[in-house]
């Protein structure tokens, strides 16, 4: 199932409530930390299907992670849908934030037995005016993560998704352009000295900086094929992300395949700050007068 240079564990996932089947793919590194509340609220209506696609809400880190791949990802998550759908029937799906990455090109890839899709901003950078600065920006968190340690990657990151101008490096490392310090077993540095904010080197905040945003965020979504299918899916945006690169890669993705953008509560974080009201908007996408409106379009 799994290519050992690129995965290192088997997905997991959990099933709860009744209803249709509901795929959810969370995003980070697909610790579905947090949701939840979601969760809670959609499992009234929808047969609840959490995929962890690295497993790290079951067992820790047993060995280094090497970089993701968004193909893997929705390959087994096509795998996970056979194995819990009954025959005949198909899937909902909502990600967020890298899961809606790994959401659309199951749906460009597998659409077969998929419903409609929420993807909740995608951070697809390639599809954006300003792509090859993005690119840069993320290749440089890639580089920080792996030089200066995750929490400078971390602050980077912030400063990208927010537009903001970054000030550089605090850790006092002169040279950020140095290749990454050799570790026997190819791990990435450990938490530096500077205080509680620093971020182990075993978190999924780590896996994710590390391993998992530099492919996804610069793997180019299959528009072409997105295009054919986009009366099945739904764009996400937060009401409060505004001009934040989250928003704009989901308003550029809208306006390149012809889907739906909707407004959802809160920034990217939605899902986790508002839950009930982020569960029923999006139940109301995925089977509501919203996604009716949308199959007749």
């Amino acid at each position: 199932m799994n290519d050992p240079e690129h995965r290192s564990r088997a997905y997991h996932h959990e099933v709860r409530g009744s209803g249709p089947v509901l795929l959810v793919v969370p995003g980070g590194a697909g610790h579905p930390m947090g949701l939840e509340g979601l969760t809670d609220r959609l499992s009234e209506r929808f047969t609840v299907v959490t995929f962890d696609p690295l497993g790290l809400a079951h067992t820790p880190l047993d060995g280094p992670v090497g970089d993701q791949r968004v193909e893997d990802w929705s390959d087994d998550a096509h795998r996970l849908l056979g194995s819990v759908l009954p025959d005949g029937e198909s899937a909902y799906v909502f990600g967020s934030s890298s899961g809606a990455v790994v959401a659309l090109d199951l749906l460009a890839r597998h659409p077969e037995r998929l419903s409609r899709v929420v993807a909740h901003e995608p951070p697809s950078v390639t599809v954006l005016p300003d792509a090859e600065a993005q690119i840069a920006m993320v290749e440089e968190v890639d580089r920080l993560c792996r030089t200066e340690g995750p929490s400078v990657a971390t602050a980077r990151l912030a400063a990208g998704l927010e537009g903001r101008a970054w000030e550089g490096a605090t850790s006092g490392r002169k040279d950020a352009s140095a290749e990454p310090a050799e570790t026997p077993d190819g791990a990435l540095p450990g938490a530096r000295a500077a205080g509680s904010a620093e971020i182990p080197a075993d978190t999924p905040m780590t896996v994710f900086l590390a391993h998992v945003l530099r492919p996804f965020a610069t793997r180019a979504p299959d528009v072409d094929g997105l295009k054919e299918l986009s009366d099945r899916f739904v764009l996400g945006a937060g009401r409060t992300s505004g001009g934040q690169l989250p928003r704009r890669t989901a308003e550029s993705l809208a306006a390149a395949t012809g889907a739906t953008l909707l407004d959802f509560p809160g920034g990217h974080l939605g899902c986790l700050e508002h839950p009930v009201e982020f569960a029923d908007l999006l139940t109301e996408a995925l089977v509501g007068r919203t996604a009716r409106r949308d199959a007749q379009a």
